[in-house]
């Protein structure tokens, strides 16, 4: 069961240096759209189960609040800020990038931004990779580009040699966008940079399209993932209505988690079945899913089945296999998210311990089930 402790974000010190949005955030008080330095947002949403854990109010579970604070721990003049893409490419990474560089430049008068090239590769000096300086005039249109101006690439960097270039080139925060590895990455940087005592802000901006980084709302790319899905689907429907006994099958992206799948099936109401990793099912027998889409075939004269590639694998052989207000507070080692329409500050380290699953038991797959009227089980 989650406690107090394991929410607890790190910082890198008190923090002293007056915040030039003080005159904006100072006078705001705490309300429904609006919460204050010292207010949390609990990790419990219902008073069933905030009465179960039995704990006073100031021992509950709870996140703190993203945004800005009116004293910041780094000087704004004299910080300088380092900015990296890692992983897959998704929807909205130029975004990112230049939201981070026009709020730095503009609202915080930082003035040395850069941006680390191809991923975790670009702090490796011998890969060459010279860092670009980003500017407001660099970014003022690259959201209008897809992928990353800054590039990127999978692989783990040696996490010592990573903070040697970061010291070297006196990065007092880094900005890491990206997934699960990447968030992974970026905790052990940190940790790195605590055991040398450098203060150095390491803070993660979620990056998945398949919505699978835990205790945060949707990631960015996510929404345009299974819009984009969704349509997908209609087109096959489409084909199978108009094939004899035409079975349309759309296979996407959710190697553990089955987001997509259930959005976009959501999204339309053109799917027959859903198959997702969380929920196992047969293919042979009496309740088992080729029975099932016969039987569909043979009332309807088609099927439609959404497939996300990590479902049905026990049917196959086993193998091994954000935030500037933050940073700028000194905050590190965390990432910045939206839970409940509020953004928030996760500790990396808990974000990263398991992945975020479709809940079979949930409202999603419930939704899911009610839109297809698939079985509830096909096992």
């Amino acid at each position: 069961m989650v406690t107090l402790a394991e929410l607890q974000v790190r910082t890198l010190g008190p923090t002293t240096v007056p915040s030039p949005l003080a005159q904006y955030v100072g006078g705001r008080a705490t309300n429904e759209y609006y919460v204050g330095e010292d207010d949390r947002i609990l990790f419990d949403d219902t008073i069933s189960l905030i009465q179960q854990r039995g704990l006073p109010l100031e021992e509950l579970p709870s996140f703190e609040t993203g945004g800005p604070r009116d004293k910041l721990f780094f000087d704004p003049a004299t910080v300088r800020v380092g900015i990296v893409t890692c992983g897959g490419l998704c929807p909205g990474l130029n975004d990112v990038i230049r939201a981070l560089v026009m709020e730095l430049h503009e609202h915080y008068g930082v003035n040395d931004v850069i941006g680390f090239r191809n991923g975790y590769a670009g702090l490796v000096p011998e890969n060459l990779l010279e860092p670009v300086q980003l500017t407001p005039g660099f970014v003022a249109n690259i959201h209008e580009r897809g992928g990353t101006v800054l590039g990127s690439s999978r692989g783990a960097q040696d996490v010592k040699t990573v903070v040697d270039t970061l010291q070297l080139r006196d990065i007092d925060i880094l900005f890491v966008i990206g997934g699960d590895g990447s968030m992974r990455g970026a905790h052990r940087i940190a940790e790195e940079a605590l055991a040398r005592g450098a203060q150095i802000a390491v803070v993660g901006v979620p990056k998945t399209i398949d919505n699978d980084i835990p205790h945060i709302g949707q990631s960015f790319g996510f929404q345009t993932a299974y819009s984009r899905a969704a349509q997908s689907i209609k087109a096959a429907k489409i084909e199978a209505e108009a094939s004899l006994n035409g079975v349309g099958l759309v296979k996407v992206m959710g190697r553990h988690a089955g987001f997509i799948a259930c959005y976009s099936a959501l999204a339309g109401h053109d799917a027959d079945f859903v198959l997702i990793p969380e929920v196992p099912f047969e293919l042979e027998g009496d309740n088992g899913l080729l029975e099932h889409v016969r039987r569909k075939v043979q009332a309807q004269g088609h099927a439609v089945l959404v497939v996300a590639e990590g479902a049905g694998q026990e049917h196959l052989p086993s193998h091994d296999e954000t935030d500037a207000h933050a940073a700028m507070a000194g905050r590190t080692d965390m990432v910045v998210g939206r839970r409940r329409h509020r953004f928030v500050h996760v500790p990396i380290p808990y974000v990263t311990h398991r992945p975020h699953h479709v809940s079979p038991d949930g409202d999603l797959w419930l939704s899911v089930l009610e839109s297809t009227a698939q079985p509830f089980d096909m096992r």
